[in-house]
């Protein structure tokens, strides 16, 4: 335990003492008056928002930005694996498709926003929608990427053992492509958070996108930054349960 203790006091025990005095120099700061406390919070009158607020960010406005965040990033995935694999396999699908994922990462969320709001109202599938689109991007790229650079030094190897492009995908290509991939999955989980957070924004009636923008209007930046910090709070949680996917799919594969 104490061994287990240092390492991780080693690892990010400097990053910590950056943390505790960047808060400690923003605390002073506030007090002493050199920035108003309407447009910059003091982390003490965050944390006294997140204590007073704790109830209804708890039980509405956090369970519904997760729930459009885990609904968007499971579609993601489904359908962002399956077309890099289809566009692995196939080189027409490939160029068909290839230029509409770019295409879409060039359009800004904040103007595609109203679209899908015309679209699907202010229901849950307007934010679910510019969710996806944030994260299906790195999905299909990590994913066709991954399967087009891997396992090539032993392709010719089980081609000469007789194997057929199936037997090589599922054995060698797709193993060895599962870092990429899941490496493009920590990336869209968090993008998952920010279009999420877009959505709600825009036209929501709950989540913490809609509970930042309503205290925005009523100038109460403490509560607009505590809904930030939860926001980044989930988006840390959720990087962290994929890295420890990660961590257990690469150990069992090289076990």
């Amino acid at each position: 335990m104490k061994g287990r203790w240092k390492k991780w006091t080693d690892d990010y025990g400097l990053f910590l003492l950056i943390v505790v005095l960047v808060v400690s120099v923003w605390e002073w700061i506030i007090r002493k008056g050199f920035i108003p406390s309407f447009i910059l919070p003091s982390p003490s009158s965050i944390v006294h928002s997140l204590i007073d607020n704790w109830q209804i960010l708890l039980e509405v406005h956090l369970p519904a930005t997760l729930k459009e965040v885990i609904i968007g990033f499971c579609l993601s995935v489904v359908g962002g694996v399956a077309l890099g694999i289809c566009m692995h396999f196939s080189r027409v699908l490939e160029k068909a498709l290839y230029p509409f994922l770019i295409i879409s990462q060039t359009i800004p969320l904040i103007a595609i926003s109203p679209i899908f709001i015309m679209w699907f109202g202010y229901s849950i599938w307007s934010k679910i929608a510019v969710t996806i689109l944030t994260a299906f991007f790195p999905i299909v790229v990590s994913t066709y990427d991954g399967l087009k650079l891997g396992g090539n030094e032993y392709r010719d190897l089980l081609l000469t053992m007789g194997a057929n492009r199936w037997e090589l995908f599922k054995k060698i290509q797709f193993p060895t492509a599962l870092p990429v991939i899941l490496s493009g999955l920590k990336m869209s989980v968090v993008y998952c958070v920010v279009g999420a957070t877009i959505g709600e924004w825009l036209g929501a009636s709950e989540g913490l996108g809609y509970f930042s923008r309503r205290m925005s209007g009523n100038l109460q930046a403490d509560a607009v930054f505590a809904a930030v910090f939860l926001l980044s709070l989930l988006g840390i949680v959720l990087f962290l349960l994929i890295a420890i996917l990660e961590k257990k799919l690469l150990k069992n594969r090289f076990r």
